[in-house]
């Protein structure tokens, strides 16, 4: 098991640049069993495309295709005792729906450059650096993760393009956004808030 951080190979020459609470957050190592948690509220937007195929987003249990603010959401950044996947074990409260688990895994592929891996097998590509004070998870496409290899999917113009930040407020906060923009129908999907790093469950 290596002592240094996922994150770090994947943030290089700026891991020491990050904040402490940047650093709380990715401070997963692989092949562990770390486990960091955070909790905060999120407001939860969607139309267009994901606002018409919602059955379709909820049956493959990415990200949820639902109009609300203050959501309560807990997430466990999980390491696997296995791999140098970094997990994400979301749970978020909605007021009038059951709870709903959103999972996903994020595997460095070189350098910054990360796919996120939904359950469906569906992926986003991205560059994942901090830049002018903040984290910034820029879009690079979506593939398809398919018996170990990842396969280029054209559906950009279709799902439009994601992209997040993640900005420190002080030690123990962040806020965070994650926007999907559409070329034609401008931005369809955000979930936006601010998390509090807490403590990790035993």
């Amino acid at each position: 098991m290596s002592e240094q951080p996922i994150f770090k190979s994947i943030f290089g020459k700026d891991w020491d640049n990050l904040p402490p609470v940047m650093r709380k957050h990715y401070a997963n190592r692989p092949y562990s069993t770390d486990v960091t948690v955070v909790e905060g509220t999120l407001y939860v937007m969607c139309h267009g495309p994901i606002k018409w195929f919602s059955w379709l987003f909820w049956l493959l249990r990415g990200i949820p295709p639902h109009n609300e603010n203050d959501v309560l959401v807990k997430v466990n950044f999980e390491s696997d005792a296995n791999s140098q996947s970094f997990h994400f074990n979301r749970t978020f409260h909605f007021k009038k729906r059951k709870l709903y688990s959103f999972k996903s895994r994020m595997v460095q592929i070189k350098g910054s450059e990360v796919i996120e891996i939904m359950r469906s097998r569906l992926g986003w590509k991205m560059n994942f650096v901090w830049q002018d004070g903040q984290v910034k998870l820029k879009h690079k496409g979506y593939i398809l993760y398919f018996f170990g290899f990842f396969i280029p999917l054209p559906l950009t113009f279709l799902l439009g393009e994601g992209n997040a930040e993640e900005i420190p407020i002080d030690d123990d906060h962040f806020d965070m956004k994650v926007t999907i923009t559409h070329p034609w129908w401008g931005i369809i999907y955000q979930y936006r808030g601010r998390f509090k790093i807490g403590i990790a469950d035993e």
